[in-house]
C-alpha cells in the first residue's frame, strides 16, 4: 500500500460517509468491460466540481491491491454485477493527481522527472524482489514487473489537463507532456486500464498523434457514460423528497445540461442546495466570473449577438469540429462557445454528426453568471434593459398597459442591432430580456405546452411568492392585442398551469411596424 502505487480506499470512504452520496458505482461495470482490451483508454472531461475526482477515487478503491473494499462496495449497485468479485482489488493501481505535482519543478521536464522518481521509489519498495535491469527506467520496470508477477497496472490520472490550463501558451511543454503520456501508456500490455479525468478533451496537434488511442467522454460526447456525468432527475427528485425541497425549483436553478437527450443537474449545486435548504449560486461561486467575462468579450463576429440571444433564452447554432481542445487557440465565435460548453457555462445539443449543433445556457444559476459578466464593458444597452426589468414587472402587476408597452419598446430600441425581428419568436427574445428581473420571483417558461397549443411565455410564481399572480403572455406581430388575449382564452392556456390556482394575468403584447408596441392586460381567476 503506497501513496501513488496501490493506494488505500480512504478518499472514497470520505465520499460515501458524506451527508449526500449518490451511488455512481455502476461506472465500474463499464470500465470492467474494457479492461485489457483495445478500448482500455478512457478520458473523461467534465466541468469543475462535477464529480471527476470522486469517480477517480471510487475506481482506485475498487481496483487497488492496496486495500480490501468488498464490504465498502457491498451495499452499492456494482455489488450486483457479475464482474464485481472478478476484478475487486486485483490490480496494481497507479493513481496520480497531476495538480499536486505542478509545484515540483520550474518546467515540465522537472515536474515529470519528479513524478517518475516518486513512482519508481514505490515500485522498488513494493517489488524489490524483481531483478529489474534499470531501476531508473519507469517503462522498463513496469514491463518487467508485469512479466514476472503477471499483475497488470491500472493508471488513474486525475486533472490530467492541468498542464494545459496552467501553461496555456507553452506549446513545447504541452507536447513534451503528451509524449510522456503516450510513451507511458500506448501499446503496452502492462496497461489494463488508463482512466484520465480533466476539464478539456485531449489537445489536437495536427499530425502529432500523441494520445489519440483514448475514447473521449465529454460534455459534447457523453457516449454510454451520460448518467455518470452529474445527477439525473430521479436522483435529484429523491433528494428533494428527503430534504423537503421542490424539484421544479431545483430544476430551474441547476438542471439543463443536455447529454444525449438526458437532462443532467449540476451535482455540486444540488448537494449545497439540499444541505443548506436554499437555492443559491453555488457552483458559479467557486470561481470568479472574470473567467467567463474574458471569453465572451473576445472580438469575434457575431459573438456578442449570440451571447445576448442565449441570455434571452435562445439556442444558437455552433460548429464544434474545429475546436482545438485548448484555452488559447480561439479563432471564431464557435471556438469560444465550444470552450464554454466544456467549462460548464453552456450546454450542447447535436444536430448532425459533422460537429454542427446548438448551444444554450443550461439553467438559472449559470444565466446569472452571464449577467455578472456583462455588467460592464460594452454591454450598456443590454444592461439598461435588464436593470429596468424590475420596474417593468411592477407595471405589469399594476396592469399599466401603456407603461408596459413603452418599456418593451425601449428594450427593443436599445438592442435593435441584435433583435432584428419581424416575427413572434424574436419578439419573445425581447420580452425575455425585458422581464429579466421576474426570474427572481417566477419560473419563466417559453413555449409552454397547454394541450391545445403553446403559450408563448408563462410566468409561474416561485413557491415563496404565493401573493403574486401567474402571468400568461401571448405575442403577436401585426395583430391587435385583443387577438392575443382571445387566443389565450379560446385555447384555454390557463387550464394547464399545473399546481397553480388563483389569480392570473393575461397579457397580449404586440408589435406593428407602423404603430410600434402595444399591450393589453386582463385578470383571470383560476378555480
Amino acid at each position: 500500500m503506497g501513496i501513488l502505487l496501490n493506494p488505500d480506499n480512504l478518499n472514497f470512504k470520505e465520499a460515501i460517509n458524506s451527508e449526500i452520496y449518490i451511488d455512481k458505482t455502476e461506472l465500474i461495470k463499464h470500465t470492467n468491460k474494457v479492461l485489457q482490451t483495445k478500448q482500455k483508454y478512457i478520458c473523461v472531461s467534465r466541468p469543475r466540481r462535477f464529480g471527476k475526482s470522486m469517480a477517480a477515487d471510487m475506481l482506485t478503491a475498487y481496483y487497488s491491491r492496496g486495500c480490501d473494499s468488498e464490504q465498502m462496495f457491498s451495499k452499492y449497485k456494482i455489488s450486483k454485477a457479475e464482474s464485481f468479485s472478478e476484478h475487486l482489488n486485483k490490480y496494481n493501481v497507479i493513481h496520480i493527481n497531476m495538480v499536486e505535482f505542478l509545484s515540483y519543478g520550474k518546467d515540465i521536464n522537472e515536474i515529470l522527472e519528479y513524478l517518475v522518481r516518486r513512482i519508481l521509489r514505490e515500485l522498488k519498495k513494493e517489488y524489490h524482489d524483481v531483478d529489474c535491469f534499470d531501476w531508473n527506467n519507469l517503462i522498463l520496470c513496469l514491463e518487467e514487473i508485469f512479466y514476472e508477477k503477471k499483475k497488470a497496472f491500472i493508471f488513474i490520472i486525475d486533472e490530467w489537463d492541468c498542464i494545459f490550463r496552467k501553461h496555456k501558451h507553452d506549446k513545447e511543454s504541452q507536447t513534451v507532456y503528451l509524449d510522456f503520456l503516450r510513451n507511458l501508456l500506448k501499446d503496452h500490455s502492462y496497461v489494463a486500464l488508463a482512466y484520465m479525468t480533466g476539464i478539456l478533451p485531449i489537445k489536437k496537434y495536427g499530425e502529432h498523434s500523441a494520445i489519440n488511442m483514448f475514447t473521449e467522454i465529454s460534455m459534447i460526447s457523453a457516449r454510454e457514460y451520460t448518467e455518470f456525468t452529474g445527477f439525473i432527475e430521479d436522483e435529484v427528485n429523491e433528494l428533494c423528497e428527503k430534504y423537503d425541497m421542490l424539484l421544479k425549483e431545483a430544476k430551474y436553478f441547476y438542471n439543463g445540461y443536455n447529454l444525449k437527450g438526458t437532462s443532467i443537474y449540476n451535482p455540486r449545486s444540488v448537494v449545497m442546495s439540499m444541505t443548506g435548504h436554499d437555492y443559491g449560486n453555488y457552483w458559479t461561486s467557486t470561481e470568479t466570473y472574470e473567467a467567463l467575462k474574458d471569453y465572451i468579450r473576445l472580438d469575434f463576429d457575431g459573438l456578442r449577438e449570440k451571447v445576448t440571444s442565449m441570455i434571452a433564452g435562445e439556442k444558437v447554432r455552433i460548429n464544434t469540429a474545429k475546436f482545438q481542445n485548448d484555452m488559447t487557440t480561439l479563432n471564431s465565435a464557435d471556438d469560444v462557445l465550444t470552450l464554454l460548453v466544456h467549462l460548464g457555462y453552456l450546454t450542447y445539443g447535436e444536430i448532425n454528426s459533422m460537429g454542427t449543433g446548438e448551444v444554450w445556457i443550461p439553467n438559472g444559476e449559470v444565466r446569472q453568471e452571464f449577467i455578472n459578466s456583462i455588467e460592464d464593458g460594452g454591454w450598456e444597452h443590454l444592461m439598461r434593459s435588464i436593470n429596468a426589468s424590475e420596474e417593468l414587472l411592477k407595471a405589469t402587476l399594476d396592469m399599466d398597459n401603456e407603461k408596459v408597452a413603452q418599456m418593451i419598446e425601449n428594450c427593443h430600441n436599445d438592442n435593435a442591432s441584435i433583435f432584428r425581428y419581424n416575427d413572434e419568436n424574436s419578439l419573445a427574445c425581447v420580452i425575455t430580456i425585458a422581464y429579466y428581473y421576474a426570474r427572481n420571483k417566477y419560473i419563466m417558461h417559453r413555449e409552454y405546452a397547454t394541450g391545445k397549443g403553446y403559450a408563448d411565455i408563462v410566468f409561474i410564481p416561485l413557491p415563496k411568492q404565493t401573493e403574486l399572480p401567474a402571468i400568461v403572455v401571448e405575442l403577436k406581430y401585426n395583430h391587435a392585442t385583443e387577438t392575443a388575449i382571445n387566443q389565450i382564452k379560446e385555447k384555454k392556456y390557463t387550464e394547464k398551469l399545473q399546481d397553480y390556482t388563483g389569480e392570473i394575468l393575461l397579457a397580449g403584447i404586440c408589435y406593428d411596424e407602423t404603430k410600434g408596441h402595444s399591450c393589453k392586460i386582463e385578470k383571470f381567476q383560476k378555480l
